[in-house]
């Protein structure tokens, strides 16, 4: 039996590749993104719509689009810059541009957007949707095969250099903002641990 080797493949709706980067899996969903806009684009203009059903709808059906399997992603700044983009992208479309007291009109700047929005950014969604999944994780039994390949350490060692920062670092990392302590333990209580995901949601850094 043959087996061809490729660089990069599909597997369950996301991409996979040899250098495990996530790149080509942003790009690739912010286009499905704006594809999923422009299908809804008549909604989106209509002025029939008020602005926070036009908001539901980008929350509810073009946001999950574009972060679908977020929770395992590692976040650069490069791939955070380019999901706000996109998302600041269709903020301005939905709110429209303000009007100064002098008659003139001006965009929307990124604070005003955010606050429009209460924080609940794309970046933020992802990361509590990380420590959603990473609080699941821990709760698994030992003998579940996602817990088992979470706790397996490889023979090989890391590269020389600056090491890539891994997706635990990040969990931790945001952990450490959210000022959550002896998280091992606080992990284990579910209704606990739903309450730091849903501050996340919200959390200005």
């Amino acid at each position: 039996m043959y087996l061809e080797q490729v660089q990069s493949y599909k597997y369950l709706g996301s991409t996979v590749n040899s250098d495990n980067s996530i790149e080509e899996e942003i790009q690739y969903r912010i286009t499905l993104g704006n594809k999923a806009y422009y299908a809804n684009q008549f909604f989106f203009k209509s002025r029939l719509v008020s602005k926070k059903s036009k908001l539901k709808l980008y929350w509810s059906i073009i946001r999950p689009i574009v972060t679908y399997a977020c929770e395992t992603w590692v976040l650069k700044e490069t791939i955070k810059n380019k999901l706000m983009v996109f998302e600041r992208k269709v903020l301005r479309r939905i709110f429209g541009p303000t009007k100064e007291r002098d008659g003139t009109w001006r965009i929307k700047t990124n604070d005003e957007l955010d606050e429009l929005i209460r924080h609940k950014n794309i970046i933020n969604y992802i990361k509590a949707q990380r420590l959603s999944w990473f609080g699941h994780l821990h709760r698994m039994p030992e003998e579940r095969m996602v817990k088992r390949v979470y706790k397996w350490k490889p023979m090989l060692t890391r590269p020389l250099g600056r090491p890539k920062n891994r997706w635990e670092d990040d969990i931790i990392n945001d952990m450490k903002k959210l000022k959550i302590k002896n998280w091992t333990s606080c992990i284990q209580d579910r209704n606990k641990w739903k309450l730091y995901v849903e501050k996340a949601k919200t959390f200005k850094e």
